[in-house]
C-alpha cells in the first residue's frame, strides 16, 4: 500500500510541475500589479495680484463730546436726536439774558473808558494832565474794551453749535437743568463721512510688506495709499474702497501687533462707527504665480507637501510653503516648487510609499475666472486686479 501511495504522490508532482511549465504569459503577469495610475500636471503659472485678509472696525475719524463753554439754564433744544447736522449749526440755547446783561454794561463801561481818554488827551495837548493820567486812562480804555469783547464772547457761547458735519446722538440733558461749564456733557457728534478702518496685523505680515518695499515690490502703506477693500458682515463681496492712511510706530509687546488704519468713503452712510468689517489689503502686485489645486497638497505633521513624478516614473515627496488659497480652487504655492515638475493633482489615495513606481496620465491645470473682488459701478475706478479675490 505504502508503495502505491508513494507512486501517486509522484505522479501528481510530476503533473502540477508540467502545468506551471505551460502557464501562459499573461497569467504570470496577473501575480505581479500594474503601476498605480496618477494624473500628472506642470503647475500653472498665472499673473496674480496678491491681498491679504483682516478684520478690523470702522471708527468715527472725528468724535466730539459737547459741552457749553457757560454756567446756566438750558431753555431750548434745537435739533432731533439722531439727525445728521453741519458744522455751525446751533444744537442748545442756554439762558442768554444774564449775558445780555453782562454785555450791556461792558459796552456802557467801555464807553465810558473811551470818553475819558480822549478827554485827557485833549488836555495832554495843552498841558492841563500829566502823562501819568493819559496812561491812566489808556489802560483802563483798554481793560474795558477786553472786558467788553468777552461779554460778547460770552454771549455767543450761550448758543451752543456744532463744530463739526456729523451725525448726533440724543440729547443727555433736558431743558430746565441746570448746566455747568465745561462739564456736563450734552451730546455726542461723529463724523460719518469718509470713516476710517482700523485692523492689527500680525509681525509676519509687517516683516513681509517691509521687505517688499526694500525689493521694489510694494510701496509702504506707511508712505503709499495702499489699496483696501472692505465688506460688512452682511455682504458677499467687498463693496467698499478705501486706501491706507496709518500705520503705527510699535508693534504692541502683549498682543505681537501692530495698528493700521485706512480711509474709507461712506458717501451712503451706511457703515456706523463700531461696526465690523472683513478687509482685503493689496498685499504683492502682478506677479507670476505658481498655483496647484488645493487637493493635491498633502499634509505631514506641520509640513505640507505635493507628490511629483520623476523621469523615472516614480514618485517623490517635495516641501512646500504656501501662500493664498484663491477662490477658484487654486492656492499659491510660494516655495518649493520651480513649476517645471510634473505633480500628482489626481489618485494620490494610490500612492502608498516615497519611490513607489507610477503609470502617469499627463493632464493640465485650468485656470477659471474669480468673481470680481467688488460691485460693478467701482471695477473700472477703483478695482486694481480681479485676478484673485
Amino acid at each position: 500500500m505504502k508503495i502505491v501511495s508513494l507512486a501517486i504522490i509522484s505522479a501528481l508532482s510530476l503533473s502540477l510541475v508540467a502545468c506551471g511549465e505551460n502557464t501562459p504569459p499573461e497569467a504570470a503577469a496577473v501575480q505581479a500589479p500594474a503601476p498605480a495610475e496618477v494624473d500628472v500636471s506642470l503647475p500653472l503659472k498665472h499673473q496674480l495680484t496678491d491681498w491679504d485678509e483682516f478684520t478690523g472696525r470702522f471708527e468715527a475719524i472725528n468724535t466730539v463730546d459737547m459741552r457749553a463753554r457757560v454756567t446756566g439754564y438750558l431753555v431750548e433744544k434745537k435739533f432731533k436726536d439722531g439727525q445728521l447736522v453741519k458744522k455751525g449749526d446751533v444744537l442748545f440755547v442756554i439762558d442768554p439774558r444774564p449775558f445780555e446783561y453782562a454785555l450791556q454794561r461792558a459796552k456802557a463801561e467801555y464807553s465810558l473808558a473811551k470818553s475819558e481818554y480822549e478827554r485827557a488827551n485833549k488836555l495832554r495837548d495843552m498841558r492841563a494832565v500829566s502823562v501819568e493820567e493819559l496812561e491812566r486812562r489808556s489802560q483802563e480804555l483798554n481793560i474795558s474794551k477786553s472786558a467788553l469783547d468777552e461779554a460778547e464772547l460770552q454771549k455767543g457761547f450761550t448758543q451752543v453749535k456744532a463744530p463739526i458735519d456729523g451725525k448726533i446722538s440724543d440729547s443727555f440733558v433736558d431743558v430746565g437743568n441746570m448746566i455747568e461749564e465745561n462739564s456736563t456733557m450734552l451730546t455726542r457728534i461723529v463724523s460719518i463721512n469718509p470713516i476710517h478702518f482700523r485692523f492689527e496685523g500680525s509681525q509676519g505680515q509687517l516683516l513681509k510688506y517691509l521687505r517688499l518695499a526694500r525689493s521694489g515690490e510694494r510701496p509702504s502703506s506707511d508712505t503709499a495709499p495702499n489699496a483696501i477693500y472692505i465688506k460688512l458682515l452682511d455682504e458677499d463681496k467687498y463693496y467698499h474702497a478705501g486706501k491706507m492712511d496709518f500705520v503705527d510706530n510699535i508693534v504692541d509687546g502683549g498682543t505681537g501687533t501692530i495698528q493700521a488704519r485706512a480711509i474709507v468713503e461712506n458717501n451712503d452712510g451706511l457703515i456706523y462707527p463700531g461696526l465690523f468689517g472683513n478687509a482685503r489689503l493689496i498685499g504683492r502686485s502682478d506677479y507670476q504665480a505658481i498655483l496647484l489645486p488645493e487637493g493635491s497638497i498633502n499634509t505631514d505633521q506641520n509640513k505640507k507637501f505635493v507628490y511629483i513624478v520623476d523621469k523615472d516614473n516614480k514618485v517623490k515627496r517635495a516641501y512646500v510653503s504656501l501662500g493664498t488659497i484663491l477662490d477658484n480652487g487654486l492656492i499659491v504655492v510660494s516655495k518649493g516648487l520651480t513649476g517645471d515638475e510634473r505633480v500628482v493633482i489626481n489618485g494620490i489615495q494610490r500612492i502608498r510609499s516615497a519611490d513607489q513606481e507610477v503609470t502617469p496620465n499627463s493632464t493640465s491645470i485650468v485656470w477659471k475666472d474669480i468673481d470680481t473682488l467688488v460691485k460693478s459701478d467701482q471695477v473700472e475706478t477703483n478695482q486694481p486686479s480681479t485676478d484673485q479675490q
